[in-house]
């Protein structure tokens, strides 16, 4: 099961590891406490939207950008965990069902 607060504290950690900020830099400059972000990058909190809008500001990106990006995770992570249909005439059955995962 794909859980959201994991996936974009996933996108939070990578974009300030990619920034090569500390997660006290960017607590102050999001006025976001270091407790609490540490908790969202670790997907262990939600994040309100106001909070969310606060720590991109921090990052210096807009909202847009970072939800894109934990949408593509979360496409990413679906697509790996569909279900295939394979054709197999010689069980008599026209599909069977089988995790790509």
């Amino acid at each position: 099961m794909i859980l959201l607060r994991h996936e974009l504290g996933e996108v939070l950690r990578e974009i300030r590891q990619e920034q090569g900020r500390t997660l006290r830099d960017v607590a102050t400059s999001s006025s976001v406490s270091l407790g609490y972000l540490s908790e969202l990058e670790r997907g262990t909190k939600e994040a309100s939207s106001e909070l969310l809008s606060a720590v991109c500001g921090g990052l210096g990106l807009p909202l847009s950008d970072v939800l894109g990006l934990v949408q593509e995770r979360v496409q990413r992570v679906e697509t790996l965990s569909a279900p295939v249909s394979l054709h197999v005439p010689a069980l008599g059955a026209d599909t069977v069902s089988a995790s790509a995962a």
